[in-house]
């Protein structure tokens, strides 16, 4: 009846508003970056850091906390991991919606091209988040909120196209496969 078309516009007016992303860009500049070397995943003292010191140096660049450790700040006084660089211009672009599989594997070669010339960057992330309150996470297992619904992974890519893949789940979520 009348309710159903009624109904069927509606959800058709706003899928098409939700299934739109919104993408962000930002520059950061005189950003301190950790070394890394593709072949150490553990890191060497002076030489690189660890994949665990990168994966905590990005949550404070995603969420924008400060890396200058000072004292008086009551949010952080992290600091970025030792051996460091700081990078005149960083690039951080966010896209924000339901994004398919095949986008992000677009997404990825799109930032390989990145390292053709002029080869400014030694490597670059892309990190890709579900929802923390998603139904579902790895797998056909449920998603467990709990604590913090943690549900996402990240790439960490070289210019010599050797990548890291980091995956973070909630404890009471399935192992990624």
């Amino acid at each position: 009846g009348a309710e159903g078309s009624t109904l069927m516009s509606y959800f058709s007016k706003n899928q098409i508003q939700a299934l739109k992303p919104k993408i962000t860009f930002s520059t950061l500049r005189d950003l301190q970056c950790p070394v890394l070397q593709s072949s150490d995943l553990q890191g060497k003292p002076e030489e690189s850091c660890s994949t665990e010191e990168l994966f905590e140096w990005l949550g404070a660049v995603l969420n924008q906390v400060s890396l200058d450790n000072k004292s008086s700040s009551f949010l952080s006084t992290y600091c970025c991991p030792e051996p460091n660089t700081v990078v005149e211009k960083a690039f951080l672009c966010t896209i924000t919606g339901f994004i398919i599989p095949e986008m992000i594997i677009q997404l990825l070669e799109q930032l390989c091209c990145y390292f053709g010339e002029p080869k400014l960057a030694y490597w670059l992330t892309l990190t890709v988040h579900g929802f923390a309150d998603s139904p579902v996470s790895w797998r056909e297992s449920e998603h467990g909120f709990h604590k913090g619904g943690e549900n996402l992974y990240n790439f960490v890519i070289f210019r010599n196209l050797d990548y890291w893949l980091q995956m973070a789940v909630g404890a009471h979520d399935d192992c990624p496969p």
